[in-house]
């Protein structure tokens, strides 16, 4: 058997996303309030930095910087809800934007896979999809 034709033979799974902010405070805010992620012990990396938990265990980590990546929608992070429509709901309540891939405001889009998705985007203008897939 050869690496590259064994399905992941290491069981490599999803461990976590980073994020440069310009603010962490108020990224954290917003993951936490939008997305409803529970805060997590960082490992003792300082106030710069903070991590989440997706009800998967997948962390996202948020590190306040100076530098700015480029941003755009074809490099996101996705999450996935099991009630799109109520999510939708609940950013119309908040008035934060979200469009489908191809810019619409205020709708989804169907993948070839038959999955909606829509996507917004935080405080440091990240794109974040968001879709009906069931894991």
């Amino acid at each position: 058997m050869t690496l590259s034709s064994a399905q992941n033979p290491f069981n490599l799974k999803k461990d976590h996303d980073a994020l440069m902010v310009k603010d962490v405070a108020v990224s954290a805010d917003f993951y936490q309030e939008i997305f409803g992620l529970k805060e997590i012990p960082n490992g003792g990396l300082g106030d710069h930095i903070r991590w989440f938990e997706l009800s998967n265990k997948v962390q996202i980590h948020l590190i306040e910087s100076e530098e700015a990546p480029e941003k755009n929608k074809g490099f996101h992070l996705a999450l996935s809800t099991d009630d799109l429509g109520a999510f939708m709901e609940f950013l119309e309540s908040r008035n934060i934007h979200f469009e489908n891939w191809p810019g619409e405001k205020g709708t989804t889009n169907t993948r070839p896979d038959g999955i909606k998705q829509i996507y917004l985007q935080d405080p440091d203008g990240y794109w974040i999809e968001v879709n009906n897939n069931r894991l």
